[in-house]
């Protein structure tokens, strides 16, 4: 029979894919002799088989349960359901990979209107006991019945109005013994049914709860903003509960051994005395920085601090941990590689060099490359700072400056996101449900939650700008208006607000932001990547700001200039109109000859900021009807604008309209029929290289012909491209080193790469029409199924997002070995939006492509994950 139950003993941290991130580091921490409440682990492998099966526990995890629970028993000298002393147990999920929030726990299980006497008895603490009765009812009644969360905070918050009171610390055991009851009569209304007395009933309903939380829409969503895929599912750990709400002795906490917003070595955290875990967690109650336990349990304060280096030391990795204080002893619930921003990612990296903790190689491992995003992200400018107060502060959650729009609901954020609108997502707490609001908004702004709460965490982990604790504000979220205490300041929905997540200051209205650059660790970090990495990096650009911006960010060429961006403006698409609307190719010639010196102007400047590297220009790609006019006010615009006849002018538009761009008459297939476009866009490039070339500059013009999948495409155009450029070159009495091939982005032409290769002197694969042409799918329709597909995991990701490894990563290899055949030094590299993407970039390495062009702001991205697949490839060797 499989094994589904695995105590702390018998496991250790390289057991993640079975015993999930949390089992797998409890039994490491039981493993090296850390004080972990004992207990056991149900592994992802039964979560797998519950649903398998049909929502229904796999044969024989009954029985391993029940063993395991009596081995506790026989452990801890308690017995679970026992009226005179007790055993309660946590419930708590647990995946492969870390979902702050996203699943369920279940805490204080076991207790009944009996157990209760007898943990009141066994403790001597009457208050406690009901503490916890009150806070198990709420948490099993809303986690595995299914009742609102609210419905059981009115009846505690009405108790402490009544009593004028802030906290339930402050409710004595009269308060607690009515409260439990009014919970059961809650429940019994909702249910219809008793709260469940018999623990062993608790229990089967507390695991199926977390087993079931694994598919909730939080966590599916938090999976798919992740892109976490292809694990089994959560495992479940049992554990001996440790009580941290036993008085003023007593507190839970959790800690990071540096700081996870700034990567600073100092020990970050916070604790609340006389308070169990999800205090803390859900920002119910500001909790106090750690420094507060030095004071007040110094020789606590001290364990933990030995706790946390020998934490650090042993996973060689900055760790969140989460502690509980029973009556001044110290236990450990948990740790696991803490959540950082970017910022902190880098720092932590270069800090542990340093410190002699890390190689540059393992350094360069421990950070995610998306996480860089934010080291790009904007800052408010400091100058128009300085003139403006701010209108309240609160904890620097997340780092980085975020403008937008108020509002005070995740679904309404969702929505205007989607309407391009900017917001900011103000709450008075977040809760794991708010997931995707939270991803939807520039910044989040709670006015409860201390630093290691879930809005902080999660943030953090988005690299979302974000601000907690900011008790300055008043926040009405029914009325949807802030309130500033002592300033005479009402904000509503909609209004503009600037958060700065770096000191936590909120300010009205817009202020300007600052572009990011790359300098101190973050230079350092690029530094070793490029040391280690073989993947070359380009940028896609065709502005002068991108290719700047390209440069800067550590490009090492362009790998795509789509020259149809550069008709769009001004004069630009007026006379790209007059050639698409001409009646014969002398017209033609005419209109193009008038864009002649402008596309000349514009590959000048990109050469020159590119002096001495490549530059890869895609000529002419889309079908024409893109540059035409599609409302009728616009083509009567155009229409009286060129003097032509308005229904000659629609039947035209009507006629060069494609069904399906990806498949109409666009790419090489428009410059064969129109070979003076392809005429006059060589010249422009000839011609701009030539004039630098005498200017003293190194230009590396590769003249690259879209949409190729057929060898005699590229043969005749070929001859069109060459025949221009030594014109040219005669022209100016110059040399320029140029290159001409194509990209891949006809399935046809990855299979016959051996037939185009003896043409091409190298190939870019256009991965986004590759991956729509091998998937058959149109770039109008996916949005109508690919998300239900996903959902369904009918894929297991994106392919747009990721590559598709088994089909378009199949024809891929394919190209390569077949063109590397006849052409052994052919240049091949990927211009996709698979080129900035981590998982992607792996498989491009692996692949042996020379290079991989992605956005500007993707390039660092790029740079580091290259450097990532060659360092595990050297580690695999």
């Amino acid at each position: 029979m499989k094994k589904y139950v695995y105590s702390f003993e018998e496991g250790n941290k390289d057991m993640k894919d079975l015993l999930g991130g949390k089992g797998a580091n409890l039994a490491e921490m039981t493993r090296i002799g850390l004080p972990v409440p004992p207990g056991f682990t149900i592994t992802t492998e039964a979560c797998y088989e519950y649903y398998k099966n049909g929502m229904k526990f796999p044969e024989g995890l009954k029985e391993q349960v029940l063993e395991k629970l009596e081995w506790l028993e026989n452990k801890v000298k308690k017995k679970f359901g026992d009226e005179e002393n007790p055993l309660l147990v946590s419930v708590r999920s647990g995946a492969a990979v870390s979902m702050p929030g996203m699943m369920d726990t279940v805490l204080n299980l076991g207790l009944n209107d009996k157990t209760v006497k007898g943990l009141a008895k066994k403790t001597n603490n009457e208050r406690f006991a009901y503490d916890s009765y009150r806070r198990f009812i709420q948490m099993f009644g809303n986690v595995v019945l299914g009742i609102k969360h609210s419905k059981f905070e009115e009846i505690l918050e009405r108790f402490k109005k009544t009593k004028g009171i802030e906290y339930d610390t402050e409710l004595d055991v009269n308060d607690f013994k009515k409260i439990v009851e009014e919970y059961k009569i809650i429940v019994k209304e909702e249910t219809k049914k008793e709260f469940p007395q018999d623990p062993m009933e608790q229990l089967w309903l507390g695991i199926e709860a977390v087993f079931k939380s694994w598919n909730n829409e939080r966590a599916i969503e938090y999976r798919r903003i992740n892109n976490i895929t292809g694990l089994l599912g959560t495992a479940v750990n049992i554990q001996m509960m440790v009580f941290g709400n036993m008085g003023e002795s007593s507190g839970t906490g959790v800690c990071f051994t540096r700081d996870p917003s700034t990567g600073e070595n100092k020990f970050f955290g916070e604790f609340l005395p006389n308070a169990q875990g999800e205090d803390v967690v859900a920002g119910i109650r500001t909790p106090l920085p750690i420094e507060e336990l030095k004071k007040r349990m110094p020789k606590v304060y001290d364990e933990l601090v030995k706790v946390k280096e020998i934490l650090e030391k042993h996973y060689k990795d900055m760790q969140d941990i989460e502690f509980t204080i029973e009556e001044g002893k110290l236990y450990l619930l948990q740790t696991r590689n803490g959540k950082r921003t970017g910022i902190a990612a880098v720092k932590i990296a270069v800090d542990m060099v340093n410190e002699g903790l890390l190689d540059e190689k393992e350094a360069l491992l421990k950070i995610d490359p998306n996480s860089l995003n934010q080291l790009l992200h904007k800052r408010i400018d400091p100058l128009a700072k300085k003139e403006k107060e701010a209108i309240a502060k609160g904890l620097p959650a997340s780092p980085g400056a975020a403008v937008g729009k108020i509002v005070f609901e995740s679904e309404e954020a969702f929505e205007l996101k989607e309407k391009g609108e900017k917001v900011i997502l103000v709450r008075v707490e977040t809760s794991p449900e708010d997931i995707k609001g939270m991803n939807a908004a520039q910044g989040i702004l709670t006015q409860r939650g201390g630093m290691t709460s879930h809005a902080a965490v999660v943030a953090r982990g988005m690299g979302k700008c974000a601000i907690v604790g900011c008790s300055d504000l008043i926040i009405d979220e029914t009325n949807k208006v802030i309130e500033i205490k002592g300033k005479d300041i009402v904000l509503k929905e909609g209004d503009w607000i600037t958060l700065d997540g770096s000191t936590g200051e909120v300010f009205l209205g817009k202020l300007p932001l600052l572009e990011p650059e790359i300098s101190g660790n973050f230079a350092k970090i690029m530094e070793w990547a490029d040391k280690y990495r073989k993947l070359s990096v380009r940028a896609n650009a065709e502005t002068i700001r991108d290719a700047k911006k390209a440069i800067e960010f550590g490009a090492e060429g362009i790998g795509l200039a789509r020259t149809e961006h550069m008709f769009f403006e001004g004069e630009r698409i007026k006379y790209m109109r007059e050639m698409i609307l001409a009646n014969n190719q002398e017209e033609r010639i005419k209109a193009l000859n008038k864009l002649l010196p402008m596309q000349k102007a514009d590959f000048k400047e990109l050469f020159k900021i590119m002096n001495g590297l490549p530059v890869t220009i895609r000529l002419l790609d889309p079908p024409l009807h893109e540059f035409l006019p599609k409302e009728e006010e616009q083509i009567k615009e155009v229409s009286d604008e060129m003097n032509l006849d308005l229904n000659k002018l629609k039947e035209k538009i009507k006629e060069l309209e494609e069904i399906n761009p990806m498949l109409g008459h666009r790419g090489c297939r428009l410059l064969i029929t129109y070979p003076e476009i392809a005429e006059m866009q060589t010249k422009a490039i000839m011609e701009a290289a030539c004039e630098l070339v005498k200017e003293g500059y190194e230009i590396k013009p590769e003249i690259m012909i879209p949409l190729v999948g057929h060898v005699n495409e590229i043969k005749f155009l070929k001859k069109v491209i060459k025949k221009t450029c030594d014109e040219t070159m005669r022209r100016y009495n110059v040399k320029v080193d140029y290159k001409i091939g194509t990209m891949i982005e006809v399935p046809r032409a990855a299979l016959t790469s051996d037939e185009i290769a003896k043409e091409a002197e190298f190939f870019s694969f256009g991965t986004n029409d590759l991956t729509q042409m091998t998937f058959g799918f149109s770039r109008d329709d996916i949005g109508k199924f690919l998300p239900e597909y996903l959902e369904k995991e009918i894929l297991e990701h994106d392919p747009f997002r990721t590559i598709d490894i088994n089909g378009v990563g199949a024809l891929i290899k394919i190209c390569i070995e077949k063109a590397k055949n006849i052409r052994p030094d052919i240049k091949i590299g990927v211009c996709g939006e698979h080129g900035g993407e981590p998982r992607s970039i792996e498989f491009f390495h692996k692949a042996n492509l020379d290079y991989v062009s992605c956005s500007p702001f993707r390039v660092p991205i790029a740079r580091l994950a290259a450097a990532q697949a060659n360092i595990r490839d050297m580690k695999k060797k």
